[in-house]
């Protein structure tokens, strides 16, 4: 029989290594952007095309290249930046691997320009497809200019399952936020289709902040500063009064190196526990110095998963300077402990025949927020709450830990709800209900969520929706990633009520907002509508659903409100006509049932 092993070809293995290391335009921008940091460029401009779906090219005034580096850098694992295995333990560099530049060029068409100082000519490289075009002199300005045209032109079903030009801009600004914030030493300016979308000054690290996400962040952050011998933790947290549940700002830097670590997240958030409505988070702009080897980036290509030896004890560290730095700036709120002369204010319970006793607060003058062991609410485990499961696995999950008490009704045990249909609404939160094999217990908002996000899906964009004007306009304020979006779908805003009007600059005028929203912020709405609408991926049937969903959440009855009988009973009659009351659109239980059986067996 024949042999059947053999090598493939260096264009074959290149594109293979390409699907690791190129997925969208966004990471043709992060790979050059990187590669001019390493050059040492103090001016960098990023100029991308269609979202980059034709053109990406970066321009930068680095050391640039010889002639024959820049041949050699198309080729695999070539690189400046390492010499031996040992050096992946002290990397300074963004770049290591020597891939990015031979998978760019298997899959794609790429010029580059470049010339170093000494040089009295550079040198012009076209290749396409992996195969060197052409190789020529030629007259250019110090550094490197490298423009990557047609992605994936040589493999159309890659190139088919790119996104819309606004969805890929969208990840191409947040590959470039991500590392100018790590460099505000550095000059950057991005444009697409020749329109400036950002232009950073040299600055400082706050300043930055500020110019990418806007001023009005600026008042918000709360410097942390600690210094260990295990890390240096500086940067910056937004104040509690600041948190939302979407459209947030978070990011971890280590070495100057943006990286994704849901285990840190968990211990910034136990900093602000009992701060922060549940559910709720905040914006974060974390800075992490360590000894190179005491962390592994070589875990994935994209290198933003990076390992620590010593995990637990960062997190302990980390957690303490976020407190710290919340208790400096007098972020907590403050305690009166002085209550001589001070009438008790009575708290009053449900049944209770007599206001509650005060309850004793002890202080610990002792306190010191260094020394603390993580709670169990922060295993190594756990995930960011804010990377929502998809709903299959939520409700999934949510029928697999059901406890014994509670069971799910089956339909013939459902009440009929009528005007003899005995209830009782249990702390403004649960309408408690009986039926023939115990008692339904019903989640009051969840069921109103439910309710009118059928009600939207029907008919909120069947028909133009009722704009009602305001009397005095606002100027909402949008990111660079915010206002791509909003491009996008302001058509559906409009079309349901919003009457936007672009200022420029990431500034829209709101004049009129959709009626029957009245007590609601017309803003913050705003702001959850387009932070669902970027998570979506601006795909127009999961707009509607997460638009429908947002503004469900956000007129839906709160908490601790209380219901009249008849509100009850509508409330009721609505759910149990849904075709899938059960859980939420977003995979969150409804309704439960406390069988008889449970009393039964507490009652023997």
């Amino acid at each position: 029989m024949e042999d059947i092993i053999h090598l493939l070809p260096d264009s074959v293995a290149n594109q293979i290594a390409a699907g690791e290391v190129v997925q969208r335009p966004a990471s043709i921008v992060k790979e050059l952007v990187e590669n001019s940091l390493d050059a040492g460029a103090r001016n960098i401009q990023v100029l991308v095309t269609d979202g980059g779906r034709t053109c990406v090219q970066v321009i930068d005034d680095g050391k640039g290249m010889s002639e024959t580096d820049a041949r050699l850098a198309f080729e695999r694992h070539a690189t400046s930046k390492i010499l031996n295995a040992s050096d992946l333990f002290a990397l300074t560099t963004m770049g290591f691997r020597g891939e990015a530049l031979a998978s760019i060029a298997a899959v794609a068409q790429v010029e580059l320009k470049t010339r170093r100082p000494d040089d009295e000519v550079g040198t012009r490289i076209l290749i396409s497809g992996s195969k060197v075009d052409l190789q020529e002199p030629t007259a250019c300005p110090v550094g490197s200019n490298f423009a990557v045209r047609n992605l994936f032109f040589n493999v159309p079903a890659r190139r088919k399952f790119l996104k819309s030009n606004q969805v890929e801009l969208t990840n191409v600004v947040a590959d470039f936020e991500r590392i100018v914030l790590t460099h505000p030493e550095i000059s950057f300016t991005l444009y697409n289709n020749g329109a400036e979308l950002h232009r950073l000054p040299q600055s400082n690290i706050k300043q930055r902040i500020a110019d990418v996400f806007g001023k009005k962040i600026n008042s918000e952050l709360i410097p942390v500063d600690v210094e260990t011998s295990l890390v240096t933790i500086t940067g910056f947290v937004a104040q509690p009064e600041s948190s939302k549940k979407r459209g947030l700002h978070q990011f971890f830097f280590v070495n100057g190196r943006y990286m994704r670590h849901p285990y840190f997240h968990s211990a910034v958030m136990h900093a602000y526990e009992n701060l922060i409505p549940v559910g709720d988070h905040v914006s974060y702009f974390i800075y992490l110095s360590v000894d190179p080897s005491a962390i592994d980036v070589n875990v994935h290509p994209t290198k933003t998963e990076i390992k620590f030896d010593n995990e637990q004890a960062i997190w302990q560290v980390l957690a303490a300077a976020v407190r710290e730095g919340l208790g400096r700036y007098h972020s907590v709120p403050i305690i009166e402990f002085d209550t001589a002369d001070k009438p008790d204010i009575p708290v009053l319970m449900y049944g209770d025949p007599k206001p509650a006793s005060p309850i004793p607060v002890s202080v610990k003058t002792d306190y010191n927020p260094f020394n603390f062991t993580p709670s169990h609410n922060a295993p190594s485990d756990i995930l960011p709450s804010y990377d929502e499961a998809l709903r299959r696995n939520t409700i999934a999950a949510a029928d697999a830990t059901q406890q014994t008490l509670w069971q799910q009704p089956r339909e013939s045990e459902l009440p009929v709800v009528d005007s003899q249909m005995p209830f009782f609404q249990y702390k403004g939160r649960y309408i408690v209900m009986p039926t023939g094999s115990g008692l339904i217990v019903v989640d009051q908002h969840r069921a109103h969520v439910c309710v009118l996000f059928d009600q939207y899906m029907s008919n909120l964009f069947q028909q133009q929706g009722v704009a009602q004007g305001l009397l005095f306009p606002e100027v909402v304020q949008f990111s660079r990633q915010e206002s791509i979006v909003i491009d996008d779908i302001q058509p559906d805003l409009e079309y349901i009520g919003f009457e936007l009007t672009n200022l420029g600059g990431g500034s829209y005028s709101l004049t009129g907002v959709p009626s029957g929203i009245e007590g609601i912020d017309p803003v913050s709405l705003l702001h959850d509508l387009v932070a669902v609408a970027a998570e979506s991926g601006c795909a127009k049937d999961k707009v509607h659903r997460a638009i429908a969903l947002t503004m469900a959440r956000s007129v839906a009855i709160v908490y601790g409100q209380v219901l009249t009988d008849d509100e009850v009973r509508l409330l009721l009659q609505q759910l149990f006509a849904l075709p899938s009351p059960k859980y939420t659109p977003d995979g969150k239980l409804v309704y439960a049932l406390i069988d008889q059986s449970t009393f039964d067996k507490n009652f023997k």
